[in-house]
């Protein structure tokens, strides 16, 4: 059996603690909080009052009155600031904590560290184990989750995700958000979106090629036409694997090409 491989992480995790926690973020949040057991775990969206992202992000139920919620590094402080901007005559606290990441590569068996929690790495064709806690070992931790990310079609909060992105675009309402909850900030574009054959004008996809990679930003044609432009890029064995958004008039279009350093590069499209 090969021993997993540890990667180094970069997450901000937050506390949310109190008699109204689960009140609370059960109006904040597009997953339904109150459904969380005691250890579970669930993606979830933090939307602005129109609908689009504030923050994509996992929920973590430690115990009545006891959330952990973490999200990619750098996102914590608008995080906590757009949740106590809601906290008026509520009786929880939204505090940041000073905990490190890391996710061990290969497995989903593995113990917590002291203090912090151990969650397995729910996504499809995936076994990994994400490490939150005061302090995590990562002596012998790599770098190499960006790859292995983008492989997979893990959007990153900045680079695919920002606050002007409508959730029904990134594929992960599915898994993200409740439709028999009640009501929470946000809600109407999530349902409005859902209830339309169209869908959004575009869809994150997922994006393989061979060769020298292309950079973020380079534009995806078919035909001739542009259909879309990457968001992350990253080299991974002898080609490259990258997030990119497709627009909807080319939905069916799977192969397409990136203008490469070399020229023109085929690369394949499957959804998020």
């Amino acid at each position: 059996m090969t021993d997993p491989v540890v990667l180094r992480r970069d997450r901000d995790v937050l506390a949310v603690r109190g008699p109204d926690a689960e009140a609370y973020l059960q109006g904040q949040l597009s997953q339904d909080v109150a459904a969380l057991a005691e250890g579970d775990s669930a993606w979830t969206f933090v939307l602005q009052p129109a609908g689009k992202v504030d923050a994509w992000l996992r929920i973590t139920c430690r115990s009545a009155g006891h959330f952990l919620l973490d999200v990619d590094g750098g996102y914590g402080g608008a995080l906590l600031d757009r949740l106590r901007r809601f906290l008026l005559r509520t009786d929880c606290t939204v505090e940041p904590l000073d905990w490190q990441a890391a996710t061990l590569w290969g497995t989903t068996e593995g113990e917590a560290p002291a203090g912090g929690v151990a969650i397995p790495l729910d996504w499809e064709g995936v076994e990994a184990l994400d490490l939150l806690g005061p302090e995590v070992a990562r002596e012998a931790a790599t770098d190499d989750w960006e790859p292995l990310r983008l492989a997979v079609g893990i959007p990153a909060m900045g680079s695919e995700i920002d606050g002007d992105t409508i959730p029904g675009a990134t594929g992960l309402v599915g898994r993200s958000a409740s439709f028999t909850k009640g009501c929470y900030t946000g809600q109407e574009l999530v349902a409005r979106v859902d209830s339309r054959a169209a869908g959004t004008p575009t869809h994150l996809v997922r994006v393989r090629g061979e060769g020298a990679r292309p950079a973020a930003g380079d534009a995806i044609s078919a035909g001739g036409d542009e259909i879309g432009h990457l968001t992350s890029v990253a080299t991974l064995g002898d080609g490259f694997v990258a997030l990119g958004w497709r627009r909807r008039a080319a939905a069916d279009v799977d192969v397409a090409e990136v203008e490469g350093p070399a020229g023109p590069v085929a690369v394949h499209l499957t959804p998020v």
